[in-house]
């Protein structure tokens, strides 16, 4: 979180190339839920966060397999950002969720931001 905006960053591979999810990535084994969300946005986005909390438990079914993963309201403690991995990246307002095309799976979770905003 920055200035009372929330990042999403847009996928550039895959099927689902062009859709906008939250970055974070899959559990290395021995990794707490924080330290993979650390260790992700520093390989995705070459960026320094701090976990400030839990924030939600998003569960999904898609075709092939569940996903169940833990997400955190975190704060970034360098200026310093570079995409490695996405198309884009944008800060969103709680106004502006609605102006991307989420990943399935997000759509949930940003039901629960717009009703729970930090």
């Amino acid at each position: 979180m920055k200035d009372q905006k929330i990042l999403a960053t847009q996928r550039a591979d895959g099927k689902n190339r062009g859709k906008w999810e939250f970055p974070g990535g899959k559990r290395e084994s021995g990794e707490t839920a924080e330290e993979t969300v650390v260790r992700e946005i520093r390989e995705e986005l070459d960026a320094r966060i701090r976990v400030l909390r839990p924030y939600f438990l998003l569960e999904y079914d898609y075709p092939e397999f569940h996903l169940a993963m833990d997400c955190f309201l975190c704060e970034l403690t360098e200026p310093h950002m570079e995409r490695k991995e996405h198309l884009s990246w944008a800060w969103l307002s709680r106004e502006e969720l609605d102006s991307v095309p989420w990943l399935p799976a997000d759509e949930a979770l940003i039901e629960y931001i717009k009703a729970n905003w930090i």
